[in-house]
């Protein structure tokens, strides 16, 4: 896209502690299961992107980016059509405070920072601008606690079934006591396990699965009044005011220019 390699693997030994690459994804496209020695920001410069780790899943639109410490193993799924833009730093230069998985704010500052680390020679002065311009980038890199655009996953096998039907379909009313009888556990381990194992209720942990299906459906164009159909709300409003709880503003302010963070 920019004269750069679009291989992952180009960037994981250069000697510069960071590597910036670009690259147009279409709706739908599938990057699958992989790790990198390095850790990478994941970034949608336009649409956004549904990144899926052990640990749990998340759906960042352009005011967000999803940061993967080294070595952890992510999948990734392009919500529209995707300009990607990756980061991917050394581990002897990642900022403290990226040790896990998490969101990573992109207000205009940083969006341009990450714009000018991929259009950057692989092979960039650390000395001269390019170097600086790396160091700021560096020191914006912050987590941001956004609870909603992550959906934690259960280990425990019971669980895991339960969360795979309601992903397959969010608008699922099947109650804990129909669970129950699905998996072979009681209502009362069911509701136990939950918190033990996501740290959310099963209501909370359904609904969150919800709001991330909606992220991803708004980034492919739906519209407002069909996605409420689809996941199940009985209006536009209801869905909306569900949103605007969670995320503090409606679905079409989320998906507003980047540049309005």
């Amino acid at each position: 896209m920019f004269g750069k390699s679009e291989n992952r693997d180009d960037y994981q030994a250069i000697g510069q502690p960071i590597g910036g690459m670009a690259r147009a994804l279409a709706d739908g496209f599938y990057i699958d299961t992989h790790s990198h020695p390095r850790g990478q920001l994941i970034y949608a410069y336009v649409g956004a992107i549904s990144v899926s780790t052990d640990y749990g899943s998340w759906v960042v639109p352009p005011q967000r980016a999803v940061w993967v410490p080294c070595n952890v193993r992510h999948a990734m799924q392009a919500c529209g059509d995707v300009e990607m833009r990756t980061v991917y730093i050394r581990e002897d230069a990642i900022p403290a405070e990226l040790q896990t998985c998490c969101v990573v704010a992109v207000p205009p500052l940083l969006r341009e920072l990450i714009s000018a680390v991929v259009r950057m020679p692989v092979e960039y002065e650390q000395d001269g601008r390019d170097g600086l311009v790396v160091q700021l980038l560096l020191h914006e890199l912050r987590p941001l606690s956004v609870v909603p655009l992550h959906l934690p996953m259960p280990k425990d096998n019971r669980l895991s079934k339960i969360c795979a039907r309601v992903l397959d379909d969010p608008a699922d009313e099947t109650s804990v006591q129909e669970w129950s009888q699905f998996v072979g556990a009681s209502e009362r381990t069911i509701i136990r396990l939950f918190p033990e194992e996501t740290g959310l209720t099963y209501s909370r942990w359904k609904q969150q699965a919800r709001l991330m299906a909606a992220v991803r459906l708004l980034a492919e164009g739906c519209h407002v009044t069909d996605i409420a159909l689809q996941l199940g709300y009985e209006s536009p409003s209801a869905f909306s005011a569900m949103f605007r709880r969670a995320l503090g503003m409606t679905p079409t302010e989320y998906f507003r220019d980047a540049a309005g963070d």
